[in-house]
């Protein structure tokens, strides 16, 4: 905060002959919480200024609502606007608002509205919407979304975020599976609440050499959080079952050979889900690669199935070691295949608005190959020029090259992105180009002759396909907003907030400018 305000002290002095000398007081003078908070609320408008320049110059934008409770019991409804400028596709909320009394479909309704009323953003253009599956967001008669199109007065492309989709498909193990998590979070639990118990237990591990130095303990809320609690439990499995004898603690799960089977099998299906769903969250992400990294998934299932039917276990690298280790048993392969398969009929249930909307969402990416009589209709777009854009691009090998060069570089990443993943090269992941900045510079290519195309595409490119920033969002919430500082106002937690998580920067320039002109200096 106070770099910002040095950077604002910067331009302001810039005519001052001892501007150095001006510039090293302000950066050993202590701001008062009255300067920082001002600073802060005008940083926080100058970039709502810029956001809502470009959401109304956008040839179309997205919003994406959830909500959650702040540390004073407060609901706060993240409102988030997709949209692509001059730099490319945009993630930004707009404003965190908050809900003081009830929070039916009809309050987030009237709040959202009247949030982008009061900002001055122009809903003509809106076409689409993200929320999650609640029944405020989703109700069919009175839940938000319902309530968005009925005042708009027209449809919207409606999207229930993906990641939460595959979230409630990855709850579909059977019941003899749950009761294994929960024996293991009981254990676990045991073994981390007492102090004394969890020192012990650490010097163990660290007496034995163990890959690792204790067990983790298990998050509802965080999605990855079974998977990783699982698969450090197995890798700690006989250092626990000695811990918990030398404590008199009887567990007879962790000799009950039937109970350690479905343990190894689910450690292995989450590990796989976890894949998945680090993948949806992968930024620069568009909502057809979404699509496409479940419907490969619900087919990878077919393949997961048959591999435990036959008893290969290729795929299920714990199940496999656990069988190897205990000749005599026989693995139950009907009972975790069909685990397995109903899991894939989960998710063959869901992710249907995305499915219906598979051909729109793949125009940025292949155009020449898609029946334009197919495409959703968006306003401020002309289907028919946009069909006759289409045909006449059909035989330009310049632009038809373009589109082919396009395919290969995003083929390209995809390789490279699967082979540092594969030797755990994070950082060389974060180098890469994103695939949705790539077909963004593909269309930006294009001339203003197919300015339809253009349009439709760059539509296409601002929507969501989840809610994963809100979640992010709500995170710099509660650290801001934290029980130390349940005073904030609500101006200043949603300055604060929008600081933390925009792209913009505040036009430090003009701030100065606003400062001058003030009567008091």
């Amino acid at each position: 905060m106070k770099d910002s305000f040095i950077k604002m002290s910067e331009h302001l002095f810039s005519d001052f002959r001892n501007k150095t000398e001006i510039i090293q007081k302000i950066k050993d003078m202590p701001l008062s919480a009255k300067t920082v908070k001002e600073r802060a609320i005008k940083m926080a408008n100058n970039i709502t200024d810029q956001q809502i320049k470009d959401i109304n110059s956008a040839p179309a934008f997205s919003i994406a609502c959830d909500e959650s409770c702040d540390v004073t019991d407060i609901e706060q409804t993240a409102l988030l606007c997709r949209y692509v400028n001059c730099d490319g596709p945009q993630e930004e909320m707009i404003e965190l608002i908050p809900l003081k009394g009830q929070t039916r479909g009809e309050d987030i309704c009237n709040a959202v509205l009247q949030c982008l009323n009061d900002k001055g953003i122009h809903t003509g253009h809106l076409i689409s919407v993200a929320t999650d599956g609640a029944p405020s967001m989703r109700g069919s008669q009175k839940g938000f979304v319902t309530l968005l199109q009925k005042a708009l007065d027209r449809d919207l492309l409606a999207f229930h975020c993906i990641l939460h989709q595959e979230a409630l498909c990855a709850q579909t193990f059977p019941a003899e599976c749950i009761e294994v998590m929960n024996h293991v979070i009981q254990i676990v639990n045991k073994i981390l609440a007492k102090a004394l118990n969890h020192r012990q237990f650490r010097a163990l591990l660290e007496e034995v050499e163990s890959e690792y130095a204790d067990l983790l303990l298990h998050n509802k809320v965080r999605w990855l959080s079974r998977g990783e609690v699982l698969r450090r439990f197995v890798a700690c499995l006989e250092h626990v079952n000695t811990f918990l004898k030398t404590k008199g603690l009887n567990y007879p799960q962790l000799d009950d050979i039937n109970w350690l089977e479905k343990l190894h099998f689910m450690v292995d299906m989450t590990c796989h889900l976890n894949t998945l769903n680090k993948s949806l969250q992968e930024q620069g992400n568009t909502a057809l690669q979404m699509l496409e990294a479940v419907l490969s998934f619900e087919r990878k299932l077919t393949v997961l199935a048959r591999d435990v039917q036959r008893g290969t276990l290729s795929h299920f690298s714990s199940l496999r070691e656990f069988k190897d280790a205990h000749h005599d048993h026989t693995l139950n392969s009907d009972y975790l295949q069909g685990a397995i398969v109903d899991m894939q009929a989960a998710f063959g249930g869901r992710f249907g608005e995305f499915r219906k909307e598979k051909v729109t969402l793949s125009f940025p990416v292949t155009p020449l190959q898609i029946d334009p009589s197919l495409l959703k209709t968006f306003p401020g777009i002309d289907l028919a020029e946009l069909e006759m854009e289409m045909a006449d691009i059909a035989d330009k090998e310049m632009w038809v090259a373009k589109f082919e060069r396009l395919t290969a570089e995003l083929e390209d990443v995809g390789r490279q992105k699967a082979s540092a993943a594969q030797s755990h090269k994070w950082s060389d992941i974060e180098s890469l180009p994103t695939p949705e900045k790539l077909v963004f510079e593909t269309w930006k290519a294009l001339p203003d002759s197919y300015g339809n195309m253009k349009k439709y595409a760059f539509a296409v490119l601002s929507m969501f396909g989840s809610t994963y920033l809100c979640e992010q969002i709500f995170s710099n919430m509660n650290y801001i907003k934290s029980k130390y500082r349940t005073r904030l106002t609500d101006e200043s937690l949603q300055s604060c907030v929008k600081i933390k998580v925009t792209n913009y920067m505040p036009d430090v320039e003009k701030l100065s400018s606003d400062v001058r002109k003030h009567k008091s200096h």
